[in-house]
């Protein structure tokens, strides 16, 4: 029998222990939209763009328009988790743990400046899930163990939409973080369908996606390409 490496062994035990319910997870972005001229829809609304995206196939949709105050998310999150339940979706509310919770949503995403995971936790009675960015090992590691359900872990590759947060952490500390962790690791950051394989050899649980999916011009079939090839 050919023997298996530490690092694959690691990653099996990973996915033995803890599993999640969806592969591909959808971050909106409605400016995304507005840069897509040729969008079949020809609207901005990005209700029917995540509508198109349910219909694909996607099962979780995190809800992050961080300009917007409170009572403009919050209205947006209730039209959300209307449309997400018509599809058993999950929803995740960026950051706001109030709004997750008024919304009846499922989870929160939280950044390394939020409320911690294990704070979340408390303050919603152990209802929501939490998700958290982690852009080093040390993060992964510190969600993991504060309670996170799982982490986005990139960006992977360049993208503009994650400049902020410096150069791509590349798939080395991918395949590191995967193999280290027994929560679920969502890659993030400029990943294309051709780029899929190598992110799943690497031990990832998933994707999460902004304008791959949302910049389409028929995010439906974009979507269910993507799930094609994650499965």
């Amino acid at each position: 029998m050919k023997a298996v490496s530490s690092q694959q062994s690691a990653i099996n035990r990973k996915r033995t222990k803890n599993t999640i319910s969806f592969k591909l997870y959808l971050i909106t972005d409605r400016t995304v939209l507005l840069k897509t001229p040729n969008y079949e829809l020809q609207t901005t609304n990005l209700f029917a763009a995540i509508e198109e995206a349910l219909k694909g196939g996607i099962r979780a949709v995190q809800l992050r328009e961080k300009d917007l105050g409170i009572r403009d998310l919050l209205k947006m999150a209730y039209e959300l988790r209307k449309i997400t339940a018509g599809y058993a979706a999950k929803l995740f509310i960026n950051d706001r743990v109030d709004v997750a919770i008024a919304a009846d949503a499922d989870g929160v995403h939280l950044g390394q400046g939020s409320m911690p995971a294990h704070a979340a936790k408390k303050a919603s009675d152990g209802k929501l899930m939490v998700g958290v960015s982690a852009h080093t090992i040390e993060e992964a590691l510190f969600a993991e163990n504060d309670g996170a359900d799982f982490i986005t872990f990139g960006p992977v590759y360049p993208t503009p939409s994650k400049l902020k947060y410096g150069k791509p952490v590349g798939i080395n500390a991918l395949r590191n973080v995967a193999s280290e962790i027994n929560i679920p690791v969502f890659a993030i950051g400029g990943i294309t369908e051709e780029r899929i394989n190598e992110i799943m050899d690497c031990g990832a649980d998933g994707i999460a996606l902004i304008s791959a999916i949302l910049g389409s011009s028929d995010i439906k079939h974009t979507t269910e390409r993507f799930l094609g090839c994650i499965k």
